[in-house]
């Protein structure tokens, strides 16, 4: 898979995982992610998995500010059910990130790492609770686009290739557009407290 250059040029995630580093999938348990394993899963780029994997980056630095986070060791409550509108993509983001899972996540080893239940949804805020489990600090992480517009060229152009009306020529224009908004995401606006929004929380 060939992806946009700036993808390499994204911030990047640097976590702890115990269970990883027992198992032997990382010797040291240090695992980083990065933008393009987030569209691995999601199987697309788009500002919803952008924004999701900025939030969770967000919330880390904010629940772990001396130390590297611990993957396992969060729980996620999302705004929203799970299956209203994009709620379910941001949701898949966080958990390969943070760990957290649904019902049907890990259960554990001896007893230790369990990850199941640790994702929930239908919380009653307005953005995303992550909440360490070792100390109870939490996070409220919310997103707004406002100030990241699409490409002016994107509304004319999506017409035509929903309607299956557009050459390659076309095609191609419309998929720059598309990740232009992405990548201004990624690279100007990760760090922007107008669009990352974070807020110390109560636990839930």
């Amino acid at each position: 898979m060939s992806f946009p250059e700036f993808f390499d040029r994204a911030p990047l995630i640097r976590l702890r995982d115990p269970l990883a580093e027992l198992l032997g999938a990382s010797a040291d348990g240090i695992i980083e992610y990065r933008f393009a394993d987030a569209v691995r899963l999601a199987g697309h780029a788009c500002p919803t998995v952008a924004g999701a994997f900025l939030m969770a980056r967000a919330a880390l630095a904010a629940l772990y500010p001396d130390d590297l986070p611990e993957r396992g060791a969060i729980a996620v409550l999302m705004p929203a059910a799970e299956e209203e509108g994009t709620t379910g993509v941001v949701a898949q983001v966080l958990t390969l990130i943070t760990g957290a899972a649904g019902v049907n996540g890990f259960k554990g080893l001896g007893g230790r790492f369990a990850r199941h239940g640790l994702l929930r949804f239908g919380g009653d805020g307005d953005g995303v609770l992550f909440q360490r489990r070792d100390n109870g600090a939490a996070v409220t992480v919310s997103l707004d686009l406002s100030s990241v517009p699409p490409h002016p060229r994107l509304r004319l152009l999506l017409p035509a290739v929903l309607q299956d009306e557009a050459d390659a020529d076309l095609r191609r224009a419309f998929a720059a557009a598309w990740q232009d908004r992405v990548r201004r995401l990624l690279l100007e606006h990760a760090d922007d407290p107008n669009v990352v929004r974070v807020r110390a929380a109560a636990a839930a």
